[in-house]
C-alpha cells in the first residue's frame, strides 16, 4: 500500500514512523517542491542557475534556445525545496557577473520577508491576520449592482450594522458610489453626504467594530478616517486623486489597493491580458513602489486583484485559480467577489439575487487558500463557512 501524505500532516506521520524529533525541520525543508519563477533573466544567467540547480538536485526550466544563447533573455522556472534555495543563495552570494546579483537579491528577500501578521488602525484598532476575515458592505447609494447592499437612510444602515455585527462581522466596509461597469463617478460633496454620515453613526453606536471606507477621493478619506474609520479601500490604487497617497501617508490609515483596468465607466470594453496574473502583480509592484516612495508604510497595504473590475469571464476564472500566487508579494489579501457577474454566468446566466450559493464556494476557495479577507454582501452566511473550514485548517496548523 502507498499513500500519498497531505503537507500539513508529515510531522504526525514521521512521529508514527518513529522518527527523531530533531529530524522533522530537516526533512521538512527537503518535502516540498516549491516552484518559482524569475522573469527576464539573461541566457547565460539562465544557464549558471540551471546547471547550479541541477548539481543541487533541484532543477529550472528555461527557454529552449536558452543552451546556445539563440535568445537574449528567458523567464526561468526554478524547481527546488527550501533546502535547495539556501544552498542556491549560498552559491550565487559571491557571483557579480550576468543578472546573478538580481536573481540573488530576489531570492534572498523572496525567502526571510514574511506578511505581516497584523496591521493597527489610527485609532489604535487592530486587524489581525490569524484567519480569514468577513468585510461586510454597505453601500450607500441607490445604483449598486446588487440591490440589497443598497441602504440610504441612517436607520436602516444601522440595522445593517448590528446584523453584520451580530453575525460576527470583522469589518464594515462603507461605500458612497456605485462602480459597477458602466457606472458614471458621483461627485466629491455627493459622496461625502452620503458616507460620512453613515460612519458617523456606525462609529457613534458601535465604537469596536472595524470600518472601512471605499473611496478615491482624498477629502472622503480622511474625513471618514476622522469620524473613526480605519481602512481606506481605493478602487483606483492612488490613480484618480494625486492627493490621496498624501492623506494615507500623514493619517498612517491601512490601505486597500486594487487593481483594475480603466474606469468603471469603461473597464469592461474589450479588456484584454496576456498574462493576467503577471500583469496585475507587475502593477502591484509598481503601485507599492509609488505609494513607498509618497511615504505610505508598506506594512500598512493589503492587495486586491480586483475580481470583475477590467477582467474578462477566464480572468476571473485564472485569478480564483492561482491565488496562491498573489502571496508572492508577501502582503495580505483582499477578495472581493461576492454576487458578481463571473458567478452568474459560471451558474448559468443567473441574476445578482441568485448567486449566493456561488459567492458562498468562492468564499470556501478563499478560506482554503489562506485569502485574509473576503468582502462580501451575506455576512451570516460566509461567516459559517468561513467557521467550519477555518475549524478545519485549524487542525492542520496545530500538527505544523
Amino acid at each position: 500500500m502507498i499513500v500519498e501524505i497531505t503537507p500539513e500532516f508529515l510531522e504526525k506521520e514521521m512521529t508514527r514512523v518513529g522518527a527523531h524529533p530533531v529530524s522533522f525541520e530537516i526533512f521538512e525543508r527537503k518535502a516540498q517542491i516549491i516552484p518559482l519563477k524569475i522573469f527576464n533573466i539573461s541566457s547565460p544567467t539562465a544557464n549558471i542557475i540551471k546547471q547550479e540547480m541541477l548539481s543541487l538536485g533541484g532543477d529550472a526550466i528555461v527557454h529552449k534556445n536558452v543552451i546556445n544563447c539563440k535568445v537574449e533573455n528567458s523567464d526561468i522556472i526554478l524547481l527546488g525545496t527550501k533546502k535547495h534555495y539556501e544552498l542556491l543563495l549560498q552559491k550565487l552570494e559571491k557571483n557579480n557577473y550576468f543578472d546573478l546579483p538580481r536573481v540573488f537579491q530576489e531570492l534572498k528577500e523572496y525567502l526571510l520577508k514574511e506578511k505581516v501578521r497584523e496591521i493597527s488602525s489610527p485609532w489604535g484598532r487592530v486587524i489581525s491576520f490569524n484567519r480569514t476575515l468577513v468585510m461586510g458592505i454597505i453601500n450607500v447609494t441607490p445604483d449598486s449592482f446588487y440591490s440589497g447592499s443598497r441602504k440610504m437612510q441612517i436607520d436602516e444602515i444601522l440595522k445593517t450594522a448590528e446584523d453584520m455585527i451580530m453575525n460576527g462581522v470583522d469589518i464594515i466596509d462603507i461605500g458612497g458610489q456605485s462602480t459597477r461597469p458602466g457606472s458614471e463617478p458621483v461627485g466629491l460633496e455627493e459622496e461625502i453626504s452620503r458616507v460620512i454620515p453613515a460612519i458617523e453613526n456606525i462609529r457613534r453606536n458601535y465604537p469596536d467594530v472595524l470600518i472601512s471606507v471605499d473611496t478615491y477621493y482624498s477629502q472622503v478619506a480622511k474625513l471618514a478616517v476622522e469620524k473613526g474609520a480605519d481602512i481606506v479601500n481605493d478602487i483606483s490604487a492612488f490613480r484618480f486623486d494625486e492627493s490621496l497617497v498624501k492623506v494615507v501617508a500623514e493619517l498612517k490609515v491601512p490601505y486597500i489597493l486594487m487593481h483594475m483596468k480603466g474606469t468603471p465607466k469603461d473597464m469592461q470594453k474589450n479588456p484584454y491580458y496576456d498574462d493576467v496574473i503577471r500583469e496585475i502583480i507587475e502593477f502591484f509592484e509598481e503601485r507599492i513602489e509609488y505609494a513607498n516612495k509618497n511615504g505610505v508604510d508598506p506594512e500598512k497595504i493589503i492587495i486586491d486583484p480586483g475580481i470583475g473590475f477590467g477582467k474578462r469571464y477566464e480572468d476571473n476564472l485564472e485569478i480564483m485559480a492561482r491565488l496562491k500566487e498573489f502571496k508572492s508579494l508577501k502582503k495580505p489579501i483582499l477578495i472581493g467577489a461576492s454576487r458578481k457577474s463571473f458567478i452568474g454566468k459560471a451558474l448559468g446566466d443567473l441574476p445578482p439575487e441568485e448567486r449566493l450559493e456561488g459567492t458562498l464556494g468562492i468564499t470556501a476557495l478563499c478560506v482554503l487558500n489562506d485569502v485574509d479577507i473576503i468582502r462580501v454582501h451575506d455576512v451570516k452566511e460566509n461567516k459559517r463557512v468561513v467557521k467550519v473550514l477555518e475549524e478545519i485548517k485549524c487542525i492542520r496548523s496545530s500538527l505544523q
